[in-house]
């Protein structure tokens, strides 16, 4: 398996992992993400109304999908501004504005730095992240599955495509999660939120050799198609509550991309029904 996302083939295909190839976005979110941040702020005279808005945020708005700590840095902002104030939180929003990557370490490094290692938000940070990922290991194999059609869909273009997976989330988990799958033997590459945000992970794999027109992002989220739109390669959605029509029509789409007949007409049609989707949610 490739570390550093050598090229090999003449196509790359990115894939997302949590929402889009793992049907564990909303069991991460249910679970984990909000019930630990209600714990670790000590917001459970809210709980209900919070929990709410951080599964609007996190998977009904344009926000789906991206990085934890920008996640935590909205609500924290809203709760701040109309629950109780939130000591600190000028500081982390300090670092998540200026940060090159949003990550446990990351943060762990912030907090050695004697300007900020008294910074109560950048502590509880830490810790609810932490907490979120105890959390998620605890999760049951058997809710931590592949969409139907994913393994069919990456077996299919395995011999012909490099498969790199661009994610977000937890390092640890994604490993884990396509290994319980039985998809990790068709990745070439993984990155994830160590690995620095899914603009950068692309734009190093296009340094790395690949043409920017054999290159097609199967993701989620507005940050996914952001990501792929900055960086100039093609795009593929997966539905949000959808998931399985659209791996199911996923190998009719790669094989127009192989053929040089998906950019154009064939995205701009799967992009806005991406947006009427996640609009209608």
């Amino acid at each position: 398996m490739q570390q550093e996302g050598r090229k090999e083939k003449t196509f790359l295909l990115c894939v997302d992992s949590d929402g889009c190839a793992i049907d564990t976005m909303e069991i991460k979110h249910r679970r984990c993400f909000g019930p630990c941040l209600v714990e670790e702020w000590g917001l459970e005279p809210w709980k209900d109304e919070i929990l709410d808005r951080w599964n609007q945020i996190n998977l009904y708005s344009e926000f789906r999908g991206i990085n934890r700590f920008k996640a935590l840095a909205v609500i924290l902002q809203e709760i701040n501004q109309n629950k109780v104030p939130i000591s600190g939180l000028e500081g982390y929003s300090l670092w998540i504005r200026g940060a090159s990557r949003l990550s446990e370490s990351a943060l762990s490094d912030r907090l050695k730095d004697s300007r900020w290692s008294e910074n109560i938000c950048l502590q509880k940070a830490l810790s609810w992240s932490k907490k979120v990922n105890a959390a998620i290991d605890k999760i049951p194999a058997e809710d931590r599955r592949a969409f139907p059609g994913v393994l069919r869909g990456l077996e299919g273009v395995h011999d012909r495509v490099d498969i790199a997976v661009v994610s977000s989330a937890n390092r640890q988990a994604v490993l884990e999660e396509w290994r319980e799958n039985h998809l990790n033997d068709l990745v070439d590459v993984f990155f994830a939120q160590d690995s620095g945000t899914k603009e950068a992970c692309i734009r190093n794999l296009i340094r790395a050799g690949y043409r920017q027109s054999c290159i097609l992002f199967v993701g989620d989220a507005p940050g996914d198609l952001d990501a792929a739109l900055e960086n100039g390669i093609s795009f593929y959605p997966i539905l949000a509550g959808d998931e399985e029509q659209s791996w199911k029509d996923f190998p009719g789409a790669i094989e127009s991309f192989l053929r040089g007949n998906y950019l154009g007409v064939v995205q701009e049609r799967e992009i806005r029904k991406f947006w009427n989707h996640l609009k209608g949610r």
